[in-house]
């Protein structure tokens, strides 16, 4: 039994704040996890912005609706739901997330929610649980399965480093040297090269 457990934005749809930067001209949003590991901190600078530049929750949901997946990630999810149990452990929240997992044909997603005022303005979020990509691994693991898993970010080594077999899926290169223990792969053939070799033994 195995399954495989992948990141959300930046595996297979754009970044959802990166979307609103574009959509607003505020740059600043467009910092990620790729850039800053800690969540808290992340979190807490794009609700200032949002609030300094009010914003509320229909602006970020409708950057989410403009965006696509990206190219070939609708293929290679078909593809791997063949192979795999499939789960998208995120830190996005349902809130945003709902148009773009439409356009992926509904695959499970773990994640977290979103706090909103009766104005519709995000005056903070809930986690899913505390260090939930490695608790989504560990609780997996649990029941048995075997875990594959990409990522693209520092929130993502967590996940990967739980995981039986975890890879850096197209990361920058700032989390390549932080990271140089977890193996890369760029592109959808690589990455379903390495399901595959991975899962061989799972047979």
């Amino acid at each position: 039994m195995k399954i495989a457990c992948l990141d959300f934005e930046g595996v297979l749809v754009p970044e959802i704040w990166v979307g609103l930067a574009e959509r607003t001209g505020i740059d600043a949003l467009r910092v990620t996890t790729r850039e800053i590991p800690d969540y808290d901190e992340l979190m807490g600078q794009r609700l200032r912005l949002m609030r300094e530049h009010r914003l509320g929750l229909s602006d970020i949901q409708a950057a989410a609706d403009e965006l696509q997946p990206l190219p070939g990630a609708i293929e290679f999810l078909g593809w791997l739901r063949t192979e795999f149990q499939v789960a998208i452990v995120s830190d996005t929240f349902y809130e945003l997330a709902s148009p773009l997992i439409r356009k992926l044909d509904f695959p499970m997603l773990l994640c977290h929610r979103l706090e909103v005022d009766n104005r519709q303005q995000i005056v903070g979020y809930k986690l899913r649980q505390a260090d939930p990509k490695r608790q989504a691994v560990r609780a997996f693991k649990a029941m048995n399965y075997k875990v594959v898993a990409t990522g693209d970010s520092y929130n993502d080594v967590p996940m990967l480093s739980e995981a039986d077999h975890g890879w850096f899926f197209c990361p920058p290169e700032n989390v390549c040297r932080d990271y140089p223990e977890i193996p890369v792969v760029r592109g959808y053939a690589e990455l379903k090269a390495a399901f595959v070799g991975a899962a061989d033994p799972f047979r």
